[in-house]
């Protein structure tokens, strides 16, 4: 079915190889990338709509705001044959994670994790936000981290410490965007 298809689960610890150097931040997801930083625009194009800087990461989150202003940003764009497992980019300490409901439909639900990455067994490049931006068709986007494969997958919450390339969330079917927003000067 296409459910299976899209929620299908690959052998990632088999078939791609993790990058050794802890610092590496790895692709959450099967898509397409585009790169660039705040410092030339405060907007971002996604799903149709443009997301102002304040409102991807929710207005009220102005501890956020203020750390990643001017600050870079990836883009990753699923679209609906792709696997729908998003892999954690990084490895480091959940220090929150909030859903924003849309304010017209459901494509603008997403949902925010915030990882530091600046702890013991972390990737060292500052602390990373990991929006998940659902798609129109998607209502909803499990978070299911497993440690071990897919096995034992459990809710992100606050304190909990991640590892890069594990399974962290998953999109129901449809097309989908992820987002990284790291601090000024962190990332090449």
């Amino acid at each position: 079915t296409l459910r299976r298809l899209f929620q299908r689960r690959l052998r990632y610890w088999q078939v791609r190889p993790m990058e050794e150097d802890l610092r590496a931040v790895v692709s959450p997801a099967d898509a397409r990338l585009l790169l660039g930083s705040f410092t030339e625009d405060s907007a971002l194009f996604l799903k149709g709509k443009f997301f102002d800087y304040d409102e991807l990461l929710g207005i009220d989150r102005s501890r956020w705001l203020r750390l990643f202003q001017h600050g870079d940003w990836a883009i990753f764009r699923l679209t609906p044959d792709k696997y729908h497992y998003n892999h954690s980019p990084v490895s480091g300490r959940v220090l929150d994670c909030y859903d924003i409901s849309g304010r017209y439909h459901s494509k603008n639900k997403r949902v925010v994790t915030i990882i530091d990455t600046e702890v013991p067994g972390g990737s060292r490049v500052g602390v990373v936000a990991m929006i998940e931006i659902v798609a129109l068709m998607i209502g909803h986007i499990d978070q299911c981290y497993s440690a071990v494969a897919y096995d034992d997958p459990r809710p992100i919450q606050i304190g909990m410490m991640i590892e890069k390339g594990r399974p962290k969330s998953l999109y129901r079917p449809g097309s989908s965007t992820d987002v990284l927003l790291f601090e000024p000067g962190r990332v090449a």
